[in-house]
């Protein structure tokens, strides 16, 4: 918790993992998907692996043809029987690849639309809770690695599998003594495959988690490293940094130690059936029980189910692992959304919190039976010492959070219950951060406003006061971040205001926005803001004191809840906790207030032709849930 009581973004809960049972449904609705590509997959492998059983019991008839002194045409004709069943089953083998790899490209495409889109529809709280590093690692390593399953070992797998069922069957179809005693003493296989089987998803889901929490803390590390550098926590990162390093080990350890278990056993166990059919053949043949060919080709069969057992073994710890990914990548389905599109629509503009009480997690409620109202137009300071919980009824208005008890409602709807895109047209947070996405001037912009022309886009960004863009080469089709121009932070929130401005929201939630900017910058930004402002409801959350000075209202948080509440000059005359506030910021400069306009910009009514936003277009520090 911050010192806001705000909730941590490095640890918290993770998100979902599926169940079992979830993740088989999941398989079967990605087969389904594409069920002719399926059936046309198990066809060609299943003619594949007959091609392949006939040239053990041909050279068995061979030996027979030598036994019984045929001539060599016999030999020649069954050696040619031989070659053409090697050259089908090439053939056959290469063409079920092909249609595997098609198949397993195409499903890898809809596991990856369906994550995206799964991971767009997350509340920003569901991730923050979470941790960034949790949902990156899934997305960057669980879906590769199922993918790569799908397209690479999924088809040989299944190639492998009917090729040792078929081997099993000719061997008990041509001598029922030789093929029983094999399955027997192949019975090491299975029972090493299910030893290990009972162990590796819980080892290797372990692993995954510990992954997780590697990258989640790499990266908290990364991206607070000025702040490490400054208070001398190098030692302290160093240190959680190897614990968790450390766990990732055990897990890596822990899974490998299945596999140096699993293979010598299953080495062995190929060894065991193929000593005893000769043995026991040799000893048949004697009492005329079978022929000698019947054993040879008894023999072959069990050397050669060793190879499509290998495949599917050696490829065991990748299905494994790729089980384990898919069942991190499917655990999204189980994770919080946003609410669907459509739903009740607001009647009016006033925001209403009635008996909100509000924390993070497991722990205590930060804000205690809060009400406040905030009237349309009107400009409202949240005030208050550090801990008071500013931030996290800021985070309520914008619906980012649900509150545990109570309401907070606009036009008589909970906000938390309004979609992101009429949201977004209703209220919407600006804070310290803003995100400049690597792409052009115009994408960033259309984020806010799918459907805004160029000469809207131009406004909106004249009514903020950014007049650098007309200077770029390419206007609004210059790039910017990586690869592109890069912008500074006065730039970056004249962006985000301009998103704003194009969303059209009556009520903008600000979080101390020009905090982080040099005194320069600040006061174009403030220029910016004011642009911006004129018009709309305004709630400020005053970190520093002389934003309140010239709000309409000033609300004094402390421990959770509203003690006061008025003009700044009646709370300053009453001399109660606001007014022991402000004569500590007496000094300071209390003109810097809320930012005023000459003329508002231009206005669109919440339920105007506003086209739809690209799912997840949350851009930071200008939309509703964005974190300070």
């Amino acid at each position: 918790m911050t010192s806001d009581g705000q909730p941590p973004t490095t640890t918290g809960g993770r998100l979902p993992v599926a169940s079992a049972a979830a993740v088989r449904a999941a398989a079967v609705r990605l087969v389904r998907a594409d069920a002719r590509a399926f059936a046309c997959l198990l066809v060609l492998n299943t003619a594949a692996a007959g091609a392949g059983l006939l040239a053990p019991w041909l050279l068995g008839r061979v030996v027979d043809t030598v036994v019984a002194g045929g001539g060599t045409a016999g030999v020649d004709r069954l050696a040619a029987a031989i070659a053409g069943c090697a050259l089908a089953q090439t053939l056959l083998t290469r063409y079920a690849r092909l249609v595997g790899h098609r198949f397993g490209e195409r499903t890898s495409a809809r596991i990856r639309e369906r994550f995206v889109t799964r991971a767009l529809a997350l509340p920003v709280s569901a991730v923050e809770r979470a941790g960034t590093g949790d949902l990156a690692a899934r997305g960057t390593s669980d879906v590769p690695a199922v993918s790569g399953v799908l397209r690479d070992i999924a088809p040989d797998v299944l190639i492998a599998a009917l090729q040792a069922a078929f081997v099993v069957v000719a061997v008990v179809l041509l001598s029922p003594p030789l093929g029983a005693l094999g399955l027997v003493c192949l019975l090491g296989v299975p029972l090493a495959a299910r030893w290990y089987l009972r162990r590796a998803p819980a080892a290797y889901l372990a692993q995954g988690e510990t992954h997780s929490a590697l990258a989640e803390t790499i990266a908290a590390t990364a991206a607070g490293a000025r702040t490490v550098e400054a208070l001398g926590l190098r030692e302290r990162r160093a240190a959680a940094t190897e614990a968790v390093a450390a766990e990732w080990r055990r897990t890596r350890e822990r899974t490998l130690l299945l596999r140096s278990v699993l293979f010598p056993a299953v080495d062995v166990s190929y060894v065991l059936p193929v000593v005893a059919v000769l043995l026991a053949g040799g000893a048949l043949v004697r009492h005329g029980s079978v022929t000698l060919g019947a054993v040879v080709a008894c023999a072959l069969y069990l050397r050669q189910l060793s190879a499509p057992l290998d495949a599917i073994l050696q490829r065991l710890e990748s299905l494994q692992g790729a089980r384990a990914s898919f069942a991190r990548v499917e655990g999204l389905a189980a994770a919080p959304s946003a609410p669907p599109p459509g739903g009740p629509v607001p009647d009016g503009d006033r925001i209403e919190v009635s008996g909100v009480r509000h924390g993070y997690g497991d722990g205590p409620d930060v804000l205690h039976g809060v009400r406040l109202s905030v009237r349309p137009g009107e400009r409202l300071a949240l005030v208050g010492p550090s801990g008071a919980g500013k931030s996290t009824l800021g985070r309520l208005l914008v619906g980012a959070d649900r509150p545990r008890e109570g309401t907070v409602t606009v036009g008589g709807v909970p906000v938390a219950d309004l979609d992101p895109e009429r949201l977004r047209r209703h209220v919407v947070l600006v804070s310290q951060e803003h995100h400049v996405f690597a792409d052009s001037v115009r994408d960033n912009l259309l984020l806010a406003e799918e459907d805004a022309s160029d000469a809207e886009l131009l406004a909106a960004l004249d009514a903020v006061g950014a007049d650098w863009v007309a200077e770029l080469p390419d206007g609004l089709g210059t790039r910017l971040g990586a690869g592109g121009l890069a912008v500074d932070g006065a730039a970056a929130q004249q962006l985000a205001l301009a998103r704003v401005v194009l969303a059209d929201p009556h009520t903008v939630v600000l979080d101390e926005a020009t905090a982080l900017l040099d005194p320069l910058s600040a006061r174009h930004t403030e220029r910016a803001l004011a642009a911006v402002l004129r018009g709309r409801a305004v709630v400020a959350i005053a970190h520093r004191l002389h934003t309140a000075h010239d709000a309409d209202r000033v609300a004094v948080l402390d421990d959770g809840r509203i003690t006061e509440l008025g003009t700044h000059d009646a709370l300053v005359a009453a001399g109660g906790p606001y007014a022991a506030l402000w004569r500590t910021w007496h000094g300071a400069d209390s003109t810097a207030a809320l930012p005023h306009a000459a003329a508002p910009p231009p206005r669109r009514s919440p339920s105007g032709n506003n086209g739809p936003a690209r799912s997840g277009d949350a851009p930071d520090g200008v939309t509703p849930g964005t974190a300070d």
